[in-house]
C-alpha cells in the first residue's frame, strides 16, 4: 500500500515534503541515498537522528539539522538521474553517461512506446519512463521473478504505474508478446542476438530503432551480424567514456630577460674594455677551451 499523496517522478512536484514522498537525501561528504517519508519512522546517519514527522512540511532543498545539531541533511525532489545515484542495487546498473547516450540514439520523446528487456535494478527504466511520459509507455521485461516484482513495487511507489508495465518473461525464449507497437527496443541480455527477431516483431511496421548494451566485444559482434542478417541497416557500435578535467595552478617564477641586441652590445663592450678581466671571467666556465677562444677573440678585435 502506497499513500495517495506519493509524488510521481514525472508528475507535478510538491513544494513541501509530504507523507509518502520518495525523496533523495543529500548528506555532506556522503553518497546520495533515498528515503520514503513515513510518519512515525526515524532516519539515522553518522550526524544524528531525523524524525520523519519533523521532515513532513519542510520545504525541499532546506538544510534540516539533526537533534544533536552536529550535522544536517537536505531533501531533494527525485529525478531519474538522482535515482540512478541512490537506488538499491539488485544487479549491475547503467549510469547516467550511458543512459543519456541510449535515450538520444533511440530518439525517445513524450508519447513514444519503448520495450526494454533486462529490467534489473530499473536504473535505465526510470530514465526511459521519464523520457516517454506522460502519454508514452514503457514495457519492461525481467526473467528473474523476484527482481520483476521489486521493480514493479518501485514503479508504483514512484507514481509510474500508468507509464510502465513490468512483466516476468524470458524474451529470448518467449519473445515480447507485442506486435507492431514499439518505436524502439532496448536489450540488456547475455545473448542479445537471440532476441533480435522478437525485437523486430515488436517494432512498428514503419520501423524503429534497436539498441543493445553489451560489455564484451564478442557479444557486440554476434549481435551486429544478426541485425544485418535480419535486414537492419545503419548498424553502429559506440562507447561512452567520461573523464573529468583536472585543473591545477602552476606557479612559474618571473624571468628577467634582456633584448638580444643589448646582450650582444654589452658583451662586446665588456671584451673591448677589459680583455684580461674577460679572460678570467670566461676561463673557469669553459676550462681549457677558453684559452683558444681568448686568442680567437683577440685576433678578431685587435688584429
Amino acid at each position: 500500500f502506497f499513500p495517495v499523496s506519493a509524488m510521481s517522478f514525472t508528475g507535478p512536484l510538491h513544494l513541501l515534503i509530504q507523507d509518502g514522498d520518495t525523496c533523495i537525501v543529500y548528506q555532506p561528504a556522503a553518497a546520495l541515498s533515498f528515503l520514503t517519508i513515513e510518519a512515525g519512522k526515524v532516519f539515522q546517519n553518522r550526524h544524528g537522528t531525523f524524525r520523519h514527522s519533523e521532515l513532513i512540511g519542510q520545504p525541499f532543498g532546506k538544510k534540516i539539522f539533526s537533534h544533536n545539531k552536529r550535522g544536517w541533511i537536505m531533501m531533494v525532489h527525485p529525478t531519474s538521474a538522482l535515482w540512478t545515484s541512490s537506488l538499491p542495487h539488485r544487479t549491475q546498473i547503467l549510469y547516467q553517461t550511458d543512459i543519456a547516450m541510449i535515450l538520444t540514439q533511440l530518439g525517445l520523446k513524450p508519447g513514444s512506446v519503448v520495450c526494454e528487456s533486462g529490467t534489473g535494478s530499473a536504473s535505465l527504466s526510470h530514465g526511459l519512463a521519464q523520457a516517454v511520459a506522460p502519454h508514452g509507455h514503457l514495457y519492461t521485461f525481467e526473467f528473474h521473478e523476484q527482481r520483476a516484482k521489486a521493480a514493479e513495487e518501485e514503479f508504483k511507489q514512484h507514481g509510474l504505474q500508468d507509464v510502465v508495465t513490468v512483466q516476468h518473461r524470458d524474451v529470448c525464449e518467449r519473445g515480447f508478446g507485442l506486435q507492431g507497437c514499439a518505436d524502439a527496443v532496448f536489450l540488456d541480455l547475455p545473448k542479445p542476438w537471440l532476441a533480435v527477431d522478437a525485437a523486430l516483431e515488436a517494432l512498428k511496421p514503419a520501423g524503429g530503432r534497436i539498441c543493445s548494451f553489451s560489455p564484451c566485444i564478442e557479444q557486440v559482434q554476434r549481435t551486429s551480424d544478426k541485425l544485418r542478417q535480419a535486414g537492419c541497416y545503419d548498424v553502429t557500435t559506440m562507447e561512452c567514456l567520461e573523464r573529468e578535467f583536472e585543473i591545477k595552478t602552476v606557479e612559474i617564477s618571473e624571468m628577467k630577460t634582456t633584448p638580444l641586441v643589448g646582450v650582444c652590445f654589452s658583451f662586446r663592450t665588456f671584451i673591448l674594455s677589459s680583455p684580461t678581466r674577460f679572460f678570467f671571467w670566461l676561463f673557469p666556465r669553459l676550462g681549457i677551451c677558453s684559452l683558444f677562444l681568448y686568442f680567437f677573440l683577440g685576433a678578431a678585435f685587435w688584429g
